[in-house]
Formats: C-alpha cells, sequence, structure tokens
C-alpha cells in the first residue's frame, strides 16, 4: 500500500520534470539550428551601434536627470498597485473585513509615498 501511494506522489514529479526536460532540449534545438543556419559575414556596419536608422554621432556616455528614474519608479509602484488591487477586489467579500484593513493599510502607504513624490515637486514637468 505505501509503495503505491509513493508511485503516484511522484508520478505527478516525473511529468513535470518530463516536460521541464523537453522544453530545455527543444530551447537547445532552435538554438543550435539557428546557429547553423545564420549568416556569419562580420562587417563594420554590423558592429555599428544602431540609433533608429541615425548613424551615431560621438560616444555612446549620456547623461540623463535623476526625475525619469524617479517616473520610472512611481510607475512600478502603481503597476504593482493594480496588480494587488484587481484580484484583491474581486474576492473581498469572501475573504472580509481583515483583508479591507490590510489593503486600507497598503493603499495608505501608496499614498504617503505619493504624497512625498508631490510636496518633493517630482510630479512637476517643468
Amino acid at each position: 500500500m505505501r509503495a503505491l501511494l509513493d508511485d503516484t506522489y511522484l508520478q505527478g514529479y516525473a511529468s513535470v520534470g518530463a516536460i521541464v526536460v523537453v522544453g530545455l532540449l527543444l530551447a537547445t534545438a532552435m538554438l543550435g539550428v539557428n546557429r547553423l543556419l545564420r549568416p556569419q559575414v562580420a562587417s563594420r556596419d554590423k558592429r555599428t551601434t544602431y540609433e533608429s536608422g541615425v548613424d551615431p554621432v560621438g560616444e555612446g556616455w549620456a547623461q540623463s536627470t535623476v526625475r525619469y528614474y524617479v517616473y520610472a519608479f512611481l510607475y512600478v509602484i502603481f503597476a504593482v498597485d493594480a496588480v494587488f488591487l484587481f484580484p484583491w477586489a474581486l474576492v473581498l467579500e469572501q475573504i472580509g473585513h481583515a483583508a479591507a484593513v490590510e489593503m486600507g493599510v497598503f493603499v495608505g502607504v501608496l499614498a504617503i509615498g505619493l504624497a512625498y513624490a508631490w510636496r518633493k515637486g517630482v510630479l512637476s514637468w517643468t
């Protein structure tokens, strides 16, 4: 009885393992075929950087302001907020009032971060 239980228990892992192995073999085969069939003619034009059809001018170093990183960071924060809020809203009745309080704390922390960014003038485009 115990051996039968162990066999059926391990069959699930064997299936997942087989899928992972087949996936790795398929990816390796595709990359190998690509390497064999691609043209391998090296030229100076292929090694230059490509900037939207414009020939590169100057060096590859350019400074950008920190403000753009802050905008990207704020976007990520609110995207994560949306990822948590939408599924939570669908099951709110099932998970109870404690979950509503926890989500209020989560949104409150995000609101404090937004207020801080607003007060520092990060959100103005001037």
